[in-house]
Formats: C-alpha cells, structure tokens, sequence
C-alpha cells in the first residue's frame, strides 16, 4: 500500500468525525438552551410535578419542605436537567439519525424511522401513567398512613421534602419510560429475525417472573409501585406478540409476491 492510498483512506474517517463533532455540538447546544429554559422556569415545572399531590391531598393540605440551604436550588437544578433531556431529545435523535441515515439503504432508513418516532412516544406513555395513575394512587397510600394526635399518641404528618419528592418522581418517570420501550425493542427484534411471535408465546410464562423482577428491581420497594409497573408491561408484551405477528406477515406476503414475480423474459430467444 503505498502513500497515496493511505491518505485517500484516512479523507472519509476524518471527514466523518468532523460531521460526528458537528453533530454533537448541536445536540449539545440544543441540550444546553434547553436547560437553561427549564432552569428557568423550574418553579412553575415543579408546581406542575406537585399537581397529584395537590389534587389528591388538596391545596389547603399540601406543604412541601427542604431541611437544606441549598437543597431547594439543587432540587432546580436535577429539575432543569430533567426537563432539557425532554425538551431537547428530538434534537438530539434528530442529529444521530442524520448522522446514521447516510451510511443506510433507502430500505433501512424506511425501516429505522418509525421506530425514532415510537421511542419517545412510548416514553411519554409511560411518564403519563406514572402522572395520572401510579403517583396519585402512592400519594393517597402515604396520606393515609397519617396519625391524628390524641391522648396518649403523637401525631404523625406527612410533610414531603422537595428534593425526595422529585428524586421519586424523576425515577418512576425513568423507570416506566425505559419499560415502555418493551414493544419497540421487541418488535425491532422480529423485524430483524431474531424473535418470532412463536417463541414469544412460548416464552409467556417466563416473562410473568421477568416483568416483576424488572419492577422490583426499577421502583420504590412497595408492593403498590411493582404491581403499577408489572402489569402494564404484561399488557405491552402482549401486545408485542401481536406487533411482530403483523411484521411477519408483511415480511411474508413481500417475500411471497418478490418470488411470484413473473421472471425477465430473455432477448436472446
């Protein structure tokens, strides 16, 4: 190999990673408006986090405390970079499919796509539930742990800390956000023919145990929590059986007209 032909195979790797710096810096730059956007306004996203709360307990029995100098601005902080990983995702899937996208067939970036947009949509899915159903129903089991003070006994009061409150919030979102992500991985994997929805319902019984583990293992340790996340990704598995069901049979019926197509006649004859 002489010279010449090691610096015209070293002209494509750097120009990639010169698109790959590019790529990053804008990802970067979308990330950083974006917290300092949610910074701020982290007061008002976090009075938005304290709505189950607010709407279980009611206004007038809401109190949150922070025990810390600081912990209330560290709180905001956490917030804001929580928030900008949202605000700014579709900026940064933005740059990594463009960055993807040139070295695939026309096929395969047809094939990629749908899934960058489910990703986030399942995530949301998740975040919703935690939002609407799994936080209020943890909200009214703590409140109703709560002991009136009487004769002889203390009272004891539920007074939530600002930093405790998010980190369980941020980690309940996390946690049903990434298990959300159950029918696109697998779904992904029957397109590619590694999965089978055969092997996926002999496989049921299997992930009854796995789907407990993974919520034990993602959230707080009460039963409440577990049951909240265990049972939705049975349903998602499910309903990844029968996504990749359909997948097979497109792939099926494509590869049954490719080979019914009549063959190229010979100009020779």
């Amino acid at each position: 190999m002489t010279d010449a032909d090691i610096e015209a195979s070293k002209a494509p790797l750097l120009d990639h990673l010169i698109e790959l710096r590019a790529r990053l810096i804008k990802a970067l730059l979308g990330f950083g408006i974006a917290f300092i956007f949610c910074f701020f306004f982290a007061k008002q996203i976090y009075n938005v986090l304290v709505w189950p709360f607010v709407w279980v307990a009611g206004a007038e029995n809401s109190k949150f405390i922070y025990t810390a100098l600081l912990e209330y601005f560290i709180t905001q902080l956490k917030l804001a970079l929580f928030g900008a990983a949202f605000v700014s995702f579709p900026i940064v899937a933005t740059q990594i499919y463009k960055f993807v996208a040139p070295g695939l067939y026309r096929h395969e970036r047809q094939a990629f796509l749908p899934y960058l947009i489910a990703t986030p949509i399942f995530f949301l899915l998740g975040a919703m539930l935690v939002y609407f159903v799994v936080f209020p129903m943890l909200i009214r089991f703590s409140l109703g742990m709560q002991q009136m003070g009487g004769a002889g006994t203390a009272q004891i009061e539920l007074l939530p800390k600002v930093g405790e409150y998010l980190s369980l919030m941020m980690s309940l979102i996390l946690a049903f956000g990434v298990a959300f992500q159950l029918p696109v991985i697998l779904t992904l994997l029957g397109r590619i023919g590694i999965i089978t929805s055969k092997m996926l319902r002999e496989k049921r019984r299997y992930f009854i145990v796995v789907a407990f583990v993974i919520a034990a293992v993602l959230t707080p340790p009460d039963v409440l929590s577990q049951s909240s996340l265990a049972l939705p990704l049975l349903a998602l598995y499910e309903g990844s059986i029968i996504a990749v069901s359909i997948v097979e049979k497109k792939a099926a019926a494509a590869k049954a007209s490719t080979s019914a197509a009549p063959p190229t006649a010979n100009p020779a004859e």
